[in-house]
């Protein structure tokens, strides 16, 4: 899958293209912790929009972390508050929770042994 995927059939544009490989591999690491654990089913062509969902939310989170990060500043015994606005919980569970939600919106993906 490259970049053109992303753009053309899943139709992202949220992703930079030097962004993209990065993240759409560790979108592919997690989809293959997913199917180790669960029976997932899907063409390939929704295994790859899946891929695509998780590297758009994976670039969510990066982006939710360094504007919490961006936030507040401070030197010496100066700090300075850039923002009052809630950020998004980009904590591991919720991270784990929003990456099996964007596998699901492509691929079936069952507990157990059937499905």
């Amino acid at each position: 899958m490259d970049y053109a995927f992303y753009q053309n059939v899943y139709q992202g544009d949220s992703l930079p293209p030097a962004q993209f490989g990065r993240l759409a591999a560790r979108a592919e690491d997690v989809l293959q912790r997913l199917e180790r654990v669960y029976v997932v089913k899907g063409e390939q062509e929704a295994r790859q929009k899946a891929v695509c969902a998780m590297a758009d939310a994976l670039y969510f989170f990066e982006q939710a972390d360094a504007a919490r990060l961006a936030g507040s500043v401070k030197v010496g015994q100066t700090s300075a508050s850039h923002t009052n606005a809630t950020l998004p919980d980009t904590s591991p569970a919720a991270q784990s929770s929003e990456l099996y939600r964007c596998a699901g919106l492509y691929l079936e993906i069952f507990r157990g042994c059937g499905g």
